[in-house]
């Protein structure tokens, strides 16, 4: 008997090599799209290093969100897509729409492509960045029923550009999707096990924790989840009947402030106590401080913001039963210590 062929987008990323990885466990075979084939030693390093042996159903195809070229061949014969890539938050840009155009433009080139080759169901990897910019005064967790309002002024353009790509990706199943489904998972801060030296920016702030890099905190709350939960929530809309035309929050609940973080860290690791915060830094250096260097802007657009999520639509739905934010951050420490990307003490 064929296998069915799951396309996943993105190979090399964070999200997308976990969901490579659980697929392949599952006896699905995957194909999955990469900028550049250099990208295949660095992909099957990490499949392997995540516990995986046999690779003999993986396949790679290049093909760039940039471009139409390649699309149709790569969702030849699958049965599902799982849309991982996007555009990484760029901290220093000339205009907006460097980060948003790539990211509309891609998610509609991919849905054309999977719906010409008569897909069942595009689970899109959309963010939390898509539900609770823009609303200053929310005092009740964010839900899926949320989305960002871009009419609020000073929204950072990644927000931006990962509301209006799944929006645009609802009105196309809507409109054109001829009968092919969508679900959307809108995750929080990911962290869990990095499998390679190359790691990526929602990860980046705990290597830089550990290495002492970081004097003080700014004051950010945030809810974290761990990637491989983040996975298997991808595995249950892409197969759940009750998935389709869903969208789906990817969090644990819990609510921690990047104190709480290093609090965490100092408590595991106490020999690493020296290099880690105990301080905030006041909201009004944050912000005053990203006035002159772009870089920070990002960072500063979520300073002393509201961030209580619910994840009671993932679990009463699809039986999803996440890690606790503290296991997936320390499971990312532990994984970079297993691989020397922090010095040792």
């Amino acid at each position: 008997m064929q296998k069915q062929l799951v396309v996943v987008t993105g190979g090399s990323g964070f999200i997308a090599i976990h969901i490579i990885l659980q697929l392949l466990q599952r006896g699905y075979a995957v194909r999955a799209t990469v900028r550049s084939l250099n990208k295949q030693a660095l992909i099957e390093t990490m499949l392997r290093n995540g516990g995986l042996t046999d690779l003999s159903d993986l396949s790679l195809i290049e093909a760039d969100l940039s471009h139409d070229r390649h699309w149709a061949a790569a969702m030849q014969g699958a049965s599902y897509v799982m849309h991982v890539a996007s555009p990484t938050p760029k901290l220093q840009f000339k205009d907006e729409a460097e980060m948003i155009k790539p990211a509309v433009d891609g998610v509609l080139r991919v849905l054309t492509a999977a719906r010409d080759a008569h897909v069942k169901r595009v689970v899109l990897t959309s963010a939390y960045g898509a539900v609770f910019a823009g609303h200053p005064q929310q005092r009740t967790p964010f839900t899926e029923t949320d989305w960002s309002d871009l009419t609020v002024k000073h929204i950072h353009p990644y927000q931006k550009s990962k509301t209006l790509a799944e929006r645009a990706a609802w009105d196309f199943i809507k409109r054109e999707g001829h009968g092919m489904t969508l679900a959307a998972i809108n995750p929080v801060g990911v962290m869990g096990p990095v499998l390679a030296s190359t790691y990526f920016h929602s990860n980046i702030q705990i290597q830089e924790l550990l290495a002492g890099k970081v004097p003080a905190v700014p004051h950010i709350d945030s809810g974290y989840v761990d990637v491989r939960d983040v996975a298997q929530l991808h595995m249950l809309a892409m197969t759940s009947p009750k998935a389709a035309g869903e969208r789906f929050l990817a969090t644990t609940g819990e609510t921690l402030s990047m104190l709480d973080v290093a609090n965490s860290l100092r408590s595991a690791y106490p020999q690493y106590a020296s290099r880690l915060p105990k301080h905030q830094l006041p909201n009004v250096i944050v912000k005053t401080a990203a006035i002159f260097q772009p870089n920070l802007r990002m960072l500063a657009s979520l300073v002393g913001g509201y961030a209580e999520t619910s994840n009671a639509k993932a679990q009463c739905l699809l039986d999803w039963h996440p890690r606790s934010a503290k296991t997936a951050i320390l499971a990312t420490a532990q994984s970079m210590f297993d691989l020397n990307l922090i010095k040792p003490v």
